[in-house]
């Protein structure tokens, strides 16, 4: 007599799956091969979507270049540093909607960074339990509010403060210092780069905030308190044990505030201006590439004017995967020291 057979790996999937009973193992070939479909037709079905994706990119690159060709072909490498934009005469230069979109991302990283980082440390670190929930939905709500309803507060309410305190301060402290004063020269009008960039801060404070705390977070605790054993100060700890550990998600949420504020359209049109000029003081007004799609691609008259439209968005699409690369290659670069 032999003893019964001890049901495998495979029959123990099978039972658990529901497509082998229990108490029977008859059907056993058919069910491996019912398997073996599902498996491939899974496997397909993602590398499906991921191609679709890839797909998608393509399309849309092929289209801006396709619908640039005639403004390149028009202006060559002049495109790029002509600062005139004449829709009358045909006359078109990119340089100052990419100067404005530069300095304006730019101001609103350097003041959305340190902030929204320090927001993430109080957080995880110092927040009281009873107040850390009301602040983490205050954070989201901030994070919901749709773009022109932040450009229209920047326009009737943001704006004329700054015009009426800050813009005025700052022209009086830097007014003597030099380049400093060039810098901050001019009357205060209330609306431009500076206004933008501020606007862009508190759009992409959110985000920054958000994912630094979520990745602090994450924080292995036994490191803390490791830490805090051997004396260290909750700056120590946050400089020395949460930032490095943390640093691969905290440069990733930095990169996802960062293409906010370079494609934002709307709450930069409000407040920036929308002059086609490049100045170096910050107070006066400007444009940037989402600002000059958005209030003249309706008004785009004839083949080279919606040409030149297209090749501003083409030169975004650049400006936004160059850095992403970038932020790409500097967090390879972070993995491979920790690796090494």
């Amino acid at each position: 007599m032999q003893p019964a057979r001890r049901p495998d790996v495979v029959d123990v999937a099978l039972q658990h799956s529901g497509s082998l009973p229990a108490n029977s193992a008859a059907d056993r070939s058919k069910a491996l091969q019912r398997l073996k479909f599902n498996d491939t037709s899974f496997r397909w079905l993602t590398r499906g979507s991921a191609l679709t994706v890839l797909l998608i990119l393509s399309g849309i690159i092929l289209s801006l270049i396709i619908g640039s060709i005639p403004a390149l072909r028009a202006f060559g490498f002049r495109f790029l540093i002509d600062e005139s934009w004449n829709p009358v005469t045909e006359q078109f230069g990119a340089v100052a909607p990419i100067y404005g979109t530069i300095v304006t991302s730019f101001i609103a990283m350097l003041i959305a960074v340190p902030i929204g980082l320090l927001i993430a440390v109080f957080l995880t670190e110092l927040c009281p339990m009873w107040l850390r929930r009301p602040i983490g939905i205050a954070i989201e709500l901030l994070a919901g509010i749709p773009s022109i309803i932040y450009g229209i507060w920047g326009l009737f309410v943001f704006a004329p403060f700054l015009q009426q305190t800050l813009q005025p301060f700052l022209i009086e402290v830097f007014g003597h210092i030099p380049l400093l004063s060039m810098l901050f020269a001019g009357p205060p009008y209330g609306i431009g780069v500076l206004t933008a960039g501020l606007i862009l801060a508190i759009m992409v404070l959110p985000f920054i905030t958000s994912i630094s705390r979520d990745v602090f977070d994450a924080v292995p605790p036994m490191l803390k308190e490791s830490a805090y054993g051997l004396g260290f100060t909750v700056w120590e700890v946050s400089r020395y044990v949460v930032l490095p550990y943390s640093r691969v998600g905290v440069i990733g949420g930095v990169m996802l505030g960062l293409g906010r504020a370079l494609g934002e359209t709307m709450a930069v049109t409000f407040v920036i201006g929308n002059a086609h000029q490049i100045s170096v003081s910050i107070l006066q007004p400007g444009t940037t590439i989402s600002a000059t799609l958005a209030n003249e691609f309706t008004e785009a008259v004839g083949t080279l004017y919606l040409s030149s439209l297209i090749a501003l968005g083409l030169i975004l699409f650049v400006i936004t995967f160059f850095v992403l690369a970038v932020a790409k290659l500097l967090l390879m670069r972070l993995e491979k020291q920790a690796g090494g």
